[in-house]
Order: C-alpha cells, then structure tokens, then sequence
C-alpha cells in the first residue's frame, strides 16, 4: 500500500487535516520557516549576483530529522503549506532542507481546511510556482538590506535598539506627517442656522437647515453674516418651493478581505490588527467543535481578494432562500447556484468554510472573542450574498425670501442584507420623516431659529483600522504585513496609543527626521507602493528579481554611506541641569532612554539616583504663575503642565506661549505658524512673530 507524506506549516492543522485522510497519509508540520538569511550577516553576496545564503534556523534540526525520516518512507510528498507567497517559499525551502531532489513531491493548496478543499487539492497536484517563491525571496531580500544597512546608522546617531524598514519606515513618515498636520491646524469658525417650522396643515412642527439663496449654496463663515441672514428673514414668510421623492438602494457590502476584516475588527469589536490576526488564525486552523471534532471554520485569512467560489455562492443561495426568502437573494444570485462548480478558488475573499454552521449553534465551542469574530466573518459573507436595502427618500426645498433651506429625510422601506448585517458606521434608519406629508400647497409657520458656533477640526488621529484602510490605498504592503508593521512601530516606541488613537512619540519623530533626510526614496509613499507593483511582477513573471535587487542596492548603499559621513549625533551627552541630586549633592545631567529624556545622577553607578526630566519653555502657568515644563504621558505622548502638579492642575496639548489673546485675555497656544487663543469661546487667531516662544 503506498504511503503518502503531508506537510503543513502549524501543527494546529496536523489534528484537522489528519481526520479527513486516511491512514496511508501521514500529516506533519514545519512550524513555519525552516531556512532564512542568516541573523549574524546581510545575507547575500553582491559580487555573486545577489546570491542568498540560506541557513537552517536555529531549534530547526531535530524537526527537520523527523520530517527527513518520514520523507523518506513516503512515496509521494505533498507540501501543504498555505496559499501564499510566503507559503510558497516555505514549500521550497523545505524541498531544499529536506533533500527532496528526485523524490515524488509535488504542491497542493486549498483556501478551507475542510474535508472537501482537502481531498480536491490531493486530486489537483501541481509543481511549486518559482515565480512566487522570487516574489518571495525579492521582498525578504529587500526588507534585510533596509533593515541591515540603515538599523546600524540609527544605533549610532540614537541609540541601540532602534530598526528601520522598508514598509515600517513609510508607515512611520504616514503617522508623523498625519501628527504635524494636526499641529499646525487652525480651526475656522462657521455657523449653522436651523428654522423651526409649524407644519399648519399637520399641526407638528420639523426643522429645516439653512442651504443658501436662489442662486446656490452659501457658507456661514462668521457671525455678521449670520445676524445680516436671521435679520432678512425676520418678516420673511415660508412656502415649500418643491418636494422630490425616490428610491435609493443601499447595495450589500463586499465579503471581507484581511485589510477590511482588521478595520471592521477593530472598530465594531475593538480588537487591536494582531489580535483580529490572531483570532482569525485559530478559527482557519480548526477548533474543536463539539459531536463534530476540530473543524476549521473560515477561509484562508491572508487575501486582499473579493471573489467568492462558485460553490460557495450555492451554498449561500439555498440558505438565504430558506432562511429569509427568495426577496432576499442578490440579483444574478440563482444563475450562480445554477453554474455552480466545486472548484475551489485559490484566492478568495474570508468567509465561513460552512455557512449552515450557524455562530448561535457553535457558541458553547468557541471562546469569547473566537465567537465574536466568526459572527463577524459569518454575517458579513451572508450579508455579502444578500438583495440591496431600500430606501424611500424625501427632499423638499423650502423658500424664504431670498433664501432656501432644505429637509431631507429617508426611511427604510425594505432592509435586504441589513436583515443579517449592519456595518460599524451604518447609518441609523429614522422611522419617522420629518419631511413626511409635506406638499407644495402645504401651510408653514415660523416657530424659531436655532443658531450654532463651530470650528472646522483638523484629521483625527490614526487608529489602527484607520492607518491599515491608508496603507492599503496607498499600495504599501500587503494583507500579511499590515499587523507585523504596527506591532514593530508599538515594540520599538515609535509610536503610542491612547484608546484607539496612535500618537508618534519624540523617538518616532528624531527616527523619522533621520530617514526624510538621509532616506528620502525609501520613506516615499510612492516609491514604496511602486516597488510593491514590482513584486507582483515578479510574482506574474514578467520581471526578474534579482534586476529588483540589483537596482535598488547600490542606491541604498550609496545612500548610507553619506548619511555616515554627515549626518550628527541626535543624543546629547551630559547636558547639566541646575536640579540637585538630593543624595550625592552633584547637579544631575539629561539622559536619553527609550522613553526619552530623563534626569539622572552623573555618579553613577555609585549613585543611581534618577528623576522624570521637566523641561521649561520659559512661559509662566495661566492659573498660578509658576513655569511650564514640557512632560510625556505614560505613553509617551508630549503635554505641557504646571512643574507644581499636583497643586495646580493646569495641562495643555499644544505648546503655550508667553504672549496673552489680546481679545480675552486668556492663554495663547502655538500651532504652527499661528498663534490661537485657548479659550474656545474666543478663539484668536494670529501669525506668529519668528522670535516667538
């Protein structure tokens, strides 16, 4: 009887994939990679044609024994490792540590580890795709000589401990440029008018807003302009010029892809990426589903793809259709139940492995958070695969005078996928229409005006859904490196986070500053979203990787070796302070540690003595005169406070200055190249002089 080998990548699909073969086949993992580049070097010898050095990694040799030694009582090997570029690349590697040259191997790969995908990749073998084991091996290469050539210049003009990347130092400059935008903010102030009308006819009253005159739209930019519009309309009398009413439709949303999954995760569960990642990796893998065994539940996690199989369309077809009716089937729906076919899609979009496999039934086997995902994932597809929502709208346009204000509502009318889904940032349906019964002879009275003060806002800050949702629509990276890329720019303290929001520390801001100077090409958006294109060319085979690699390093070498030569030292050595060490007496020195400045006792290691180091900016505190120093919040995000905290409880974002609003009175705050008054109600705004603090 032959014997047949299966090698995967996780041991947690070992058990899953074990019980759909039978006892012929043989289901071991290689946890991941089994040779990489070399820790100790760069890697590769450019005079040799950029030719890598591949090494066994280290823990990896009795691993690879065991695998030797089943190997070789195989009759035929399938490498098993996951649907990707990097699973690719590990199949091969394994070809290579493993020895497999002239034995029966070939490569299956299945998007669900169930017994179905399974036992099709089996009847569907193919050899290994050098063009994506290339695309592989070109970014591995890639990201090692940033990494390798730029992370020592940053030990030496920083500190130890820092790194730099070829996707990691983009996302950096992304956050950073995001961070000084909202520094240099200055908000504008605006009004919205609201009128209060009687609806004569219906005796209830609704609200229309102000839009603009008979010619257009008009913006409120001040408040003269809002008492010169509320004083023309004080004798005007109100008449509905027109009514439009129509259908709109709210078409499905698309099945998850990961970059989708991670925003949706993060904002409907509050998961962090990794988290989502990680969840999502178990419920691929398999979980142990009571009176069923370990099942996996979702499709392959790692795809930037939309399609779904056909098969997969059918089996969603009979159960929206059982389940809530042929009015809820997506039109064209039953053509693809007809065309149904049981190949498996090698790239398609996250979804339940099975939909009948409902999220209320399977509870008990899950975990919290695993049950909270999959419920995700599993609404979303059938929401995916469902009819349009429907709304009946209604915008009427009302005359004043001169002036139109305008009501418009909408209602839903019929919920198609929003039956079964409901995105984190949907709207919310208004059963009630204000506008509801209103008709060009219909009666208005005037009630009042509501009248409101705003200020435009500057971009909010990253989160993490929001800076993936960039990264994506920028080109930079792909779904696998969206989580390694925050959780470095987090390990590293580049960057903090406050709730959800992600704040660049004083660290993140000096690296940054030294990769837009020395670096420019590398931290470039375009130029890093470009250099993706030329990877999925690689992967397509119509470009050659080693002409990636061969193009791109002399420039980096170049490139590092100037920054050497010119680039200073960003740590200050010693900087004395008037601040006494209270157990040796001596004037304590500025340090710089992976948190920033802090004070510490220049007799050291005889005395360790260390305090939090308050710089002053030279501005006296708004509340009880003493100076304003310069602090960091636990997370390392800059404020400016009152050095007697906590006597006095003043705090402040933006850097105060000395001069006071010469409207109020009150504290001013730097933001940019202008100076703005604190206080909200006032709100002064003016540039400031060069010499100003």
């Amino acid at each position: 009887m032959a014997k047949y080998l299966v090698i995967v990548e996780s041991p947690a699909k070992v058990k899953t994939i074990k019980k759909f073969l039978g006892k012929n086949y043989e289901v071991m993992a290689s946890n991941g990679h089994v040779r990489d580049l070399p820790k100790s070097q760069l890697g590769f010898d450019p005079s040799n044609d950029y030719e890598p050095k591949y090494i066994t990694i280290r823990g990896k040799g009795e691993l690879l024994a065991g695998l030797r030694k089943e190997a070789k009582k195989a009759d035929r090997i399938y490498l098993a490792t996951d649907p990707d570029r990097e699973g690719e690349a590990i199949s091969w590697h394994l070809t290579k540590a493993l020895k497999l040259e002239g034995k029966d191997v070939e490569r299956i790969t299945f998007n669900e580890i169930t017994k179905t995908a399974v036992k099709n990749s089996l009847k569907n073998p193919r050899q290994i795709d050098m063009n994506l084991v290339d695309a592989q091996q070109a970014r591995r290469m890639l990201d090692r000589m940033v990494g390798y050539k730029i992370s020592p210049l940053l030990w030496a003009k920083v500190k130890r401990g820092l790194s730099a990347g070829r996707v990691q130092s983009v996302a950096l400059r992304i956050i950073c440029d995001r961070e000084a935008e909202i520094e240099a903010f200055i908000p504008q102030e605006y009004y919205t008018l609201d009128v209060v009308l009687d609806n004569l006819d219906a005796k209830k009253q609704f609200v229309a807003r102000f839009y603009g005159d008979k010619n257009g739209k008009l913006d409120i930019g001040d408040k003269a302009s809002l008492d010169k519009i509320m004083d023309q309309l004080q004798s005007a009398s109100y008449r509905v010029e027109s009514v439009k009413t129509g259908k709109r439709e709210k078409k499905a949303p698309l099945p998850f892809t990961t970059s989708t999954l991670q925003q949706e995760a993060s904002k409907a569960l509050n998961f962090s990426i990794q988290k989502t990642m990680r969840i999502a990796q178990q419920l691929y893998e398999g979980v142990d589903v009571k009176g069923n065994g370990t099942v996996g539940l979702i499709t392959y996690l790692r795809t930037d793809s939309t399609r779904v199989s056909d098969e997969a369309k059918s089996a969603a077809v009979d159960f929206i259709s059982q389940n809530y009716g042929e009015d809820y089937l997506q039109e064209g729906a039953a053509k693809a139940k007809a065309n149904g076919t049981k190949v498996q899609d090698a790239h398609e979009a996250i979804r339940p492995s099975d939909i009948t496999r409902l999220p209320s039934e399977i509870k008990d086997s899950l975990s919290r958070d695993q049950f909270r995902l999959y419920q995700l994932i599993w609404k979303r597809f059938v929401a995916s695969q469902m009819s349009s929502a429907v709304y009946e709208t209604v915008n009427v346009k009302i005359a004043a005078g001169d002036y139109r204000f305008t009501v418009a509502d909408s209602k839903r009318v019929f919920d198609g996928f929003m039956l079964v889904y409901t995105a984190s940032d949907e709207e919310k349906d208004d059963k009630k229409l204000s506008a509801h019964g209103l008709h060009e002879d219909t009666k208005l009275g005037f009630s009042s005006f509501e009248e409101k003060q705003h200020f435009t806002q500057p971009a909010p800050h990253f989160t993490e859904a929001s800076l993936v949702h960039t990264l994506e629509e920028l080109g930079i990276g792909r779904p696998s490196t969206y989580s390694p890329i925050i959780s470095t720019l987090l390990k590293r303290r580049y960057i903090t986070k406050e709730a959800k929001n992600i704040f660049v520390t004083e660290l993140g801001e000096v690296v940054n500053g030294i990769m837009k100077e020395s670096f420019p090409s590398i931290v470039d958006e375009h130029f890093t979203a470009n250099m993706e294109g030329l990877l999925d060319e690689v992967e397509e085979g119509t470009v050659n990787w080693k002409s990636v690699i061969s193009n791109f390093y002399p420039d980096l070498e170049e490139a590092v070796e100037i920054a050497e030569s010119q680039l200073q030292k960003v740590k200050i050595e010693d900087e004395v302070t008037d601040v006494v060490c209270e157990e040796c007496g001596r004037n304590m020195v500025v340090k710089y540690g992976p948190h920033g400045k802090f004070l510490a006792c220049p007799g050291f290691p005889d005395c360790r003595n260390t305090k939090p180091y308050l710089e002053k900016i030279g501005v006296a505190c708004p509340k009880c005169g003493k100076d304003i120093v310069m602090k960091k919040s636990k997370k390392g995000r800059r404020f400016y406070g009152c050095e007697d905290n906590p006597n006095c409880d003043f705090m402040s974002w933006a850097r105060p200055v000395a001069k006071p609003c010469p409207e109020c009175g009150s504290y001013m705050v730097r933001k940019g190249s202008k100076l703005v008054c604190a206080n909200e109600e006032c709100r002064h705004v003016e540039t400031a002089d060069k010499d100003e603090a």
